[in-house]
Order: C-alpha cells, then sequence, then structure tokens
C-alpha cells in the first residue's frame, strides 16, 4: 500500500511544482502533506454505517432551518429558499412527508420561510378565499345530498321511455328527408 502512496504523492507533487515555482524546501514540505493527507485518506475506511449516519445528521437543526427571509435543506445545507418543496423533489428526489418524516417536522409546519407563508396567508384572506371554500363546500355538499336523495330508476322504466321516444322521432325523420321548396330568386339587372 505504501508504494501506491509514494507513487501518487510523487505524481501529484510534480503535477503541482511544474505550475508553480518552489524551493527545496518547499518542495520537502508539500512532499510530506501530500502524502500524510494520502495516508489519512487510506487508513481512514470508514464504514458505511458512519456514513450512512452522516448523511442522516441534519446540516443544522430543524427549528433554525425555517428562518424569516428563508429555509434551509437539511440534507445538504442548501439556503435561500423561500419554499423547500421544488428542491427536494430535483435535487433530492424526495417528497415534503418524507423529509418531515426523516427530520421529526410536525406536518402542519409549512416547508417556507415565515414572511412568505405570512405573505400567502394574508392574501388569502384579502382575497375572501376561506368564505369561498366554504361556499364551495357547501355547494358540493348540497349535489352530493340531492345526488343520493333521487331513487334510481329501474331499467324497465327507460326501457318503457325509450319504446315512447322512438315513434316521436319517426315524423321528425320523415319531415327531414321531404323535398325542401326552393323560393324563387329575384333576378339582377
Amino acid at each position: 500500500m505504501s508504494s501506491i502512496l509514494v507513487e501518487l504523492t510523487a505524481n501529484i507533487v510534480s503535477s503541482h511544482a511544474a505550475t508553480v515555482e518552489m524551493s527545496s524546501d518547499e518542495l520537502l514540505q508539500e512532499i510530506q502533506k501530500v502524502y500524510a493527507t494520502l495516508k489519512n485518506l487510506d487508513s481512514d475506511g470508514a464504514t458505511e454505517e458512519e456514513t450512512v449516519a452522516k448523511e442522516a445528521a441534519p446540516a443544522i437543526s430543524p427549528k433554525k432551518s425555517i428562518q424569516k427571509d428563508q429555509i434551509i435543506c437539511l440534507i445538504c445545507g442548501k439556503g435561500g429558499f423561500k419554499t423547500l418543496s421544488r428542491h427536494l423533489k430535483q435535487a433530492h428526489d424526495m417528497k415534503a412527508s418524507a423529509y418531515r418524516k426523516q427530520f421529526g417536522i410536525p406536518s402542519g409546519t409549512p416547508l417556507a420561510a415565515k414572511n412568505y407563508s405570512e405573505a400567502r396567508r394574508q392574501s388569502a384572506i384579502n382575497n375572501n378565499l376561506g368564505e369561498k371554500l366554504a361556499k364551495g363546500r357547501a355547494t358540493r355538499m348540497a349535489n352530493l345530498a340531492a345526488k343520493k336523495a333521487t331513487p334510481e330508476k329501474a331499467p324497465k322504466a327507460t326501457a318503457a321511455k325509450t319504446a315512447k321516444a322512438a315513434p316521436a322521432k319517426a315524423p321528425k325523420a320523415a319531415a327531414a328527408k321531404a323535398p325542401k321548396t326552393a323560393a324563387p330568386r329575384a333576378k339582377k339587372k
């Protein structure tokens, strides 16, 4: 293993030295730094469990992530969002409900900046959306109740109606097939 680290160190330092002028002391320090870094990376060999635990841990606390002017993603730590739903879908292929469940955020908490939520709430109040919603729900319930109240028609009754309707259509069809009399046209001079 150490021969591979020495080769990697030599390649990295030689590439760096080719582009930057270095004294012999700087070159030795660079070799030591690069070798130590590669050795640490090689010996880290972190288990998968530790890696999963690091990924599952939020970047910041859930309470601090929802701020006044922005919301910060707990998965990647990226901030500056007004709402988080679109970022979760595009960057992490996750739904808001799964995100809430993963970080223990209550379902009633909006995944949006506080100012943005308040502005939307105020807009809904100004446009009477609550009253319109209640009115629409009442209309829908009345329509459902009326639909349930009407008895279902028996199939025999519909057959009798179609039999009566057929003779009534026949005279109309005969009248449509009758030749139309054309009105005489006025001649142009």
